[in-house]
Parts: C-alpha cells; sequence; structure tokens
C-alpha cells in the first residue's frame, strides 16, 4: 500500500520520511522477510500488510511517536492488529542482533572516541499499587 508510493522516492525525500538509508530498510526488509516465512511455515496468518509496510508502520510509531489509532486508521487494521505488528517487527529486529550497540564493556576497551545517545520513548506499561484496605487508611 504505501510502500508502493515511496519506492520510486529519491534518497533524500525517503530518508526524511523514514529516517533511515534506504539501505537500512532494504537490510530490515531482508531480516524479516524469512522471520514471516518461518510464522507463515508455522501454520500462522497471512499477513493483511506487506513486509515493507509493516515496518513503516512500525518506523511511524518509532519516529513520530503516532498512537496505534493513528497508525490503525491509515492502514485501514484494528489497534490490536498494529500493535501486533510493531511489537512483532520490533522483537524480530532485536533478536537478529544486527543492529544491536555494543555493550558499555567493549566501548570502554576500544580505542574509538564515540559518544552514544539513546532515548527511549516506546511505551511500557506501568506497575501501579494495589488498592488494598491498609493503603487507603494510610492516607
Amino acid at each position: 500500500m504505501k510502500y508502493e508510493k515511496m519506492k520510486n522516492y529519491g534518497e533524500g525525500k525517503f530518508r526524511r520520511i523514514t529516517g533511515m538509508r534506504r539501505r537500512t530498510f532494504n537490510k530490515i526488509v531482508s531480516i524479516l522477510i524469512p522471520a514471516e516465512a518461518a510464522r507463515r511455515s508455522k501454520g500462522g496468518p497471512k499477513p493483511s500488510l506487506s513486509i515493507e509496510d509493516m515496518l513503516l508502520a512500525t518506523l511511524e510509531y518509532w519516529r513520530e511517536y503516532r498512537t496505534y489509532a493513528h497508525i490503525s486508521v491509515e492502514y485501514e487494521l484494528s489497534e490490536s492488529q498494529v500493535f501486533r505488528i510493531v511489537k512483532w517487527v520490533e522483537d524480530i529486529v532485536i533478536s537478529d542482533g544486527t543492529f544491536r550497540l555494543p555493550g558499555k564493556k567493549a566501548l570502554l576497551d576500544s580505542e574509538c572516541d564515540c559518544e552514544v545517545v539513546l532515548l527511549d520513548a516506546t511505551e511500557s506499561p506501568i506497575e501501579r499499587p494495589k488498592k488494598t484496605e491498609n493503603a487507603i487508611k494510610s492516607c
């Protein structure tokens, strides 16, 4: 759907929209294709989006911090489907290890003088304390 429109964009425009070079985008797609084939061989459902569109939806979530509701409207999916797609792409990319940063010890031991700034803007569940009778009385 959306990727078909973006396929012919120049490198600069593609990078402005996705936040990554086309080469990096294609590398992630090459990681996702075998994972999707393995999922399908185990009897998983046929995906409603292409691999490229799944990655674009994930990049929109990561880069623009759009809600699942907004992304679901754009891709004509339910919010839960978008959540599952983003989670699946994240899990596959993390488990592959190609884009993993070196550990703290490796950076300290290396001779390179580099600075890395990481921002984590993903949603994470919050564990709230249970409302118990004792907690209410203590207030």
